[in-house]
């Protein structure tokens, strides 16, 4: 509604205010005001400040303030959540080509978070397919430069971490703003046309494992007793040397003490060492003590011992 006044000659018309409907303006105003103005940041939250769609800022965890919509626009992506994909559940991409030129079929599934959220929000337009490639691409390179057995056996996890190493340096040069966590190898097989031919090389392979287990453990059971064997030989034989050094030491100290003596008196010391040989060589003979006066010697003669002898030469 309006109210004329007359001024002069002229009519002036004055507008009316409704009071009650401009609080209730004013009111909604400030309310969608504080709405869109502040908001709340959770703890596995960071805040992407958007100024009429160009990032500005990134807030931590909180109570925050901005510019009402449309001015500014706050993303909320969690980055404390561990997510992951997996390369190799279809044929095509499993098919891998060893360094050796052998075919596989491997699964890997990664596990990645958010370490900068404008980036991952910016960025890339599918950051979910970028990953996807880049690790179908590092899985390829990796496998294909080692051989057939590094993937299957005891280079598993020597694999997986090269993965994650060139993953990561792929998606830092994208600058997707995500942390690989942790790649696995999930299944990693021979082509089926080739699976028995795989097996019976892989128990081949058991086999000698086996076979130089058992070569291994008995090397470590006879190489000790040789060292030990030939330790005791090499004791013995010193003990030898010793004893017969200390036998010399005394024979000879024995000579040099005789031949002192036998200086100091020749006669008594030669008739002394004869009657100790004597004593060593009589008792182990047959001894016959003749009267100088008997005269015939074939009294003493050994005639009975001939009747056991054996007769030779007996005529037919």
């Amino acid at each position: 509604m309006a109210r004329k006044i007359v001024v002069g000659d002229q009519e002036i018309t004055i507008p009316t205010f409704n009071i009650g409907g401009l609080a209730i303006l004013l009111l909604v105003v400030g309310a969608w005001f504080v709405l869109s103005a502040f908001y709340v940041v959770g703890p596995d939250e960071e805040g992407v400040v958007r100024r009429f769609g160009k990032w500005v800022r990134t807030e931590p965890s909180g109570l925050h303030f901005k510019f009402p919509y449309p001015i500014e626009k706050v993303d909320l992506p969690k980055v404390t959540q561990v997510q992951e994909i997996s390369v190799g559940r279809i044929l095509k991409e499993a098919k891998m080509l060893t360094g050796d030129e052998n075919i596989l079929l491997v699964e890997v599934r990664v596990q990645y978070k958010i370490k900068d959220a404008a980036q991952y929000l910016f960025n890339i337009r599918n950051v979910e397919e970028t990953i996807k490639d880049a690790t179908e691409s590092a899985l390829r390179q990796v496998i294909g430069s080692h051989p057939i057995d590094d993937p299957l056996t005891e280079k598993k996890a020597e694999i997986m971490d090269e993965i994650q190493v060139l993953l990561q340096e792929m998606l830092d040069h994208y600058k997707c703003g995500i942390d690989v966590r942790q790649v696995q190898l999930q299944d990693v097989n021979p082509p089926q046309e080739v699976d028995f031919a795989f097996k019976d090389v892989q128990s081949a392979k058991e086999e000698k494992e086996q076979l130089i287990n058992e070569a291994l453990g008995y090397q470590n059971d006879v190489i000790p007793k040789a060292r030990g064997g030939a330790e005791k030989l090499i004791r013995e034989a010193e003990a030898y040397y010793e004893e017969r050094i200390k036998r010399a030491e005394g024979d000879a100290s024995k000579f040099l003490s005789v031949l002192a003596e036998y200086r100091k008196a020749k006669n008594v010391t030669e008739k002394r060492l004869y009657l100790e040989t004597m004593e060593q060589i009589l008792p182990g003979i047959e001894k016959v003590i003749l009267d100088e006066k008997a005269g015939n010697l074939l009294n003493i003669l050994p005639l009975g011992n001939l009747e056991g002898v054996k007769k030779t030469g007996v005529n037919k």
